[in-house]
């Protein structure tokens, strides 16, 4: 059976909206690096409708001389949670319907290994049911105070093992966690 990896920016207080708040910390080339070893093992990107729509202009056009991770993105699969897109514009991209755990666990086990950013609806509903194997969270030195959070004050407790850390010049930490149970 493949394994979803979730890759987020997140502020030291949780919050993981639209990262705008990340670009005056700049890109590390080894922030890079560490994103590209996730999207290495997938076969496949797993995305929200909001993720997805939000996704499609801004990578459709970029090339590997823009963006080195641009092949990945514009070539691979890409699987979109929604009970409202209809016909999906991006290049090998497909609706597979509204979010249900058992569509998700075939998608797991049809297309194997799947990256998944943004999206947290759809991480939240993973999370609560146990199907993310890898999250991968670029923390940032600064809080937002309010905003949506990868574990909102309603969820269950989570254990998680830490698998591998990275601290980078720009004051970012990588957390690979590993959910438990």
């Amino acid at each position: 059976m493949g394994e979803i990896h979730v890759h987020e920016f997140m502020t030291a207080d949780g919050i993981i909206d639209a990262p705008v708040w990340t670009f005056e910390y700049g890109f590390l080339d080894e922030m890079g690096a560490a994103i590209g070893a996730t999207t290495a093992r997938a076969s496949g990107i797993l995305l929200g409708r909001k993720t997805y729509e939000m996704f499609e202009p801004a990578w459709s056009t970029r090339t590997v001389e823009d963006d080195p991770g641009a092949p990945f993105f514009n070539d691979s699969p890409k699987y979109v949670v929604s009970s409202t897109l209809e016909n999906p514009t991006w290049n090998n991209s497909r609706v597979v319907g509204p979010y249900d755990p058992d569509t998700i666990r075939r998608l797991k086990e049809d297309a194997g290994d799947l990256y998944v950013s943004g999206s947290i609806t759809l991480v939240r509903a993973m999370l609560a049911d146990g199907l993310i194997d890898g999250l991968h969270l670029f923390q940032y030195p600064l809080t937002r105070g309010e905003g949506p959070r990868l574990f909102p004050p309603d969820a269950a407790p989570t254990k998680l093992a830490l698998e591998e850390s990275q601290s980078y010049a720009n004051g970012v930490v990588y957390l690979h966690y590993r959910p438990q149970g």
